[in-house]
């Protein structure tokens, strides 16, 4: 593989980890305060409106996640079908909604993907940021107190052993963080296959 792409690749790789947290963060803030807003003030008619547009958002959210697989790690997904809205009035929509599983079920895949989010940006600071500081270990010893493991490092020639360690940790984290990569790509297409009922 060219050097470029390698280099493309490790850079689409770690945005892809660092999106993942970012949206595992904003689905699980959004799922906690709207259906808990929307449940607490369902005996007004405030919460109801509140309840069907959260319940509601599952299949947009879920195309948005297709598309961000496709685009970070070239797996394809196929898309679900739109769902039809019914004209019934507001308390028969959001019953319909609330007793639909498939929409139990996305908002719990969305859900666990907080957790995911968690790892891969544990993951993203292992593979990819700290190898780059280990790189710089010959400069960085120099200008302040640079321990590696509770080791502090003094001089040029440890600074050499942290850098090769770097040069290593890179190699092995881009192995690591594409397999990651590929773990996620695989639990969003699980996720729009089991909303598309295959």
């Amino acid at each position: 593989m060219d050097m470029n792409l390698r280099i493309q690749k490790h850079m689409r790789n770690f945005c892809f980890l660092l999106l993942t947290f970012a949206t595992g963060l904003f689905y699980f803030c959004f799922y906690f305060v709207g259906i808990t807003l929307g449940v607490s003030m369902a005996f007004t008619l405030v919460g109801l409106p509140i309840l069907y547009y959260v319940l509601r958002s599952t299949s947009v959210f879920v195309q948005y996640e297709r598309s961000q697989t496709k685009v970070y790690t070239d797996i394809s997904i196929d898309r679900i079908p739109s769902r039809t809205r019914a004209e019934e009035g507001l308390w028969e929509r959001v019953k319909v909604d609330l007793l639909d599983a498939s929409n139990w079920k996305v908002i719990c895949w969305l859900l666990l993907k907080f957790v995911i989010g968690l790892v891969s940006i544990i993951c993203a600071a292992l593979f990819y940021v700290a190898p780059l500081i280990f790189l710089l270990a010959p400069i960085l010893y120099r200008l302040n107190n640079f321990t590696f493991f509770g080791m502090e490092i003094r001089t040029l020639g440890d600074s050499l052993l942290i850098m090769l360690a770097g040069a290593v940790l890179i190699w092995i984290g881009s192995y690591l963080g594409n397999g990651l990569v590929k773990m996620i790509g695989g639990h969003t297409r699980r996720m729009v296959e089991g909303l598309a009922g295959k």
